[in-house]
């Protein structure tokens, strides 16, 4: 049976939940394919400074900036990162080098960036000419050495921006894909239809006002408390569902905030399409997982551009504001009259259109690229036709 390394790590938590994903749609096709999950950064921890320093791996320090908000001189951050995984490289293929050839992986399916360079040398050293494909869990790629390197690999993208920058990069057409979005939890596609009215009304909310879902991703983020206090300011005909993350100080915080607007606070849940479905629009960070189950929901989006946004996520807001699934703002000072401009009808109903245009079957394509892949039939299709029947613009 065809062995299949889908490999993640938990800086943020989009790249396990799309590996998880891609793992569950396999099993649930009956592919003859043995997948396995495995967790990078529990592979590197003998070569982690880091930890070894503070206690702390690379990307509990990650989640910790991001629930704290400390992300401003992220784009030097990043690249201090890089620095020091080139210094570890030699390390770093050597260890995955063994990990290979004890696990006698036939294809390796990365779902991060930073460490493909080292993914792909040892993975070619132990097993010369077996695949190695990057599947981007971002909607483009933020160069140098972020997603995309300059060797013999396949890349599926989400977007056709990262697609062209893997083909300024050298990478042939045969050896790229565009699927029409990223990659969804399963659930997205089986939701069952519900009485939003009578479920608004079971969580504490007015059945017939407009919804709006504050997401800040699994950490959560002190801008949730700032939108908070200036909405229930405003005079805005609206109520709030925020999801807190795995942040219970800003849950905490949330629940003692007087607000004149009506709300509903959870914590953690594995249960966000659910939330999206008792909603009307977004506010939150562009990462590139919430946009995408937003979209796919139809929510037009209120997002935040500046000094404090992520590098590898700033693209998306050019995305979001050139397709017109939603409005990007520099910060949420003035959030009231963004989300007035945003529910306004005529901008509310074009934002949610053009989301629906999209159509994401993502998740169902990628199991048929890694096919043709496997079976060698990446030279016989047509050069870089999106995978699916709707592919994301951008």
């Amino acid at each position: 049976m065809t062995r299949i390394a889908l490999v993640y790590f938990d800086a943020g938590g989009g790249h396990r939940s799309a590996a998880t994903a891609v793992q569950t749609v396999i099993s649930q096709q009956n592919l003859p394919w043995d997948v396995h999950l495995v967790n990078l950064q529990e592979l590197l921890d003998p070569l982690d400074v880091v930890r070894s320093l503070t206690g702390l791996r690379v990307q509990d320090v990650y989640n910790n900036m991001l629930r704290n908000g400390w992300t401003l001189g992220s784009p030097q951050l990043m690249r201090l990162l890089q620095w020091t995984i080139r210094a570890f490289h030699p390390p770093t293929v050597r260890l995955l080098q063994r990990y290979w050839r004890d696990t006698r992986m036939d294809m390796v399916v990365s779902f991060v960036p930073h460490f493909n360079r080292a993914l792909c040398q040892s993975f070619a050293g132990a097993f010369p000419g077996r695949p190695f494909v990057t599947l981007l869990t971002d909607i483009a790629d933020y160069p140098p050495h972020f997603w995309i390197e300059r060797q013999q690999q396949f890349l599926i993208c989400g977007s056709q921006r990262a697609v062209e920058q893997a083909k300024q990069m050298g990478h042939p057409d045969n050896h790229v894909w565009q699927t029409s979005g990223m990659i969804l939890n399963p659930r997205f596609y089986t939701l069952k239809k519900i009485d939003r009215a009578a479920e608004r009304a079971a969580a504490g909310l007015d059945p017939g006002v407009l919804t709006g879902l504050v997401l800040f991703g699994g950490q959560g983020s002190k801008q949730m408390l700032e939108i908070d206090r200036r909405l229930s300011r405003s005079t805005l005909p609206i109520q709030l569902i925020f999801i807190c993350g795995k942040n219970e100080s800003i849950e905490k915080r949330l629940r003692g905030q007087e607000s004149r607007v009506p709300r509903l606070i959870e914590g953690f849940t594995n249960n966000v399409p659910y939330f999206m479905q008792l909603s009307d629009f977004f506010i939150g960070k562009p990462g590139p997982g919430s946009l995408a189950e937003a979209f796919a929901m139809g929510l037009p989006a209120v997002i935040e551009r500046n000094a404090w946004t992520l590098p590898q996520e700033r693209y998306n807001t050019d995305w979001v504001r050139d397709n017109q699934f939603g409005m990007v703002v520099k910060n949420f000072s003035g959030i009231a009259q963004t989300v007035a401009t945003l529910i306004e009808p005529q901008n509310f109903f074009r934002f949610r259109g053009n989301a629906a245009k999209m159509n994401n079957r993502a998740l169902f394509e990628v199991p048929e690229i890694l096919r043709e892949i496997l079976e060698g039939r990446a030279n016989d299709r047509p050069p870089l036709l999106p995978a699916g029947s709707a592919a994301v613009a951008g």
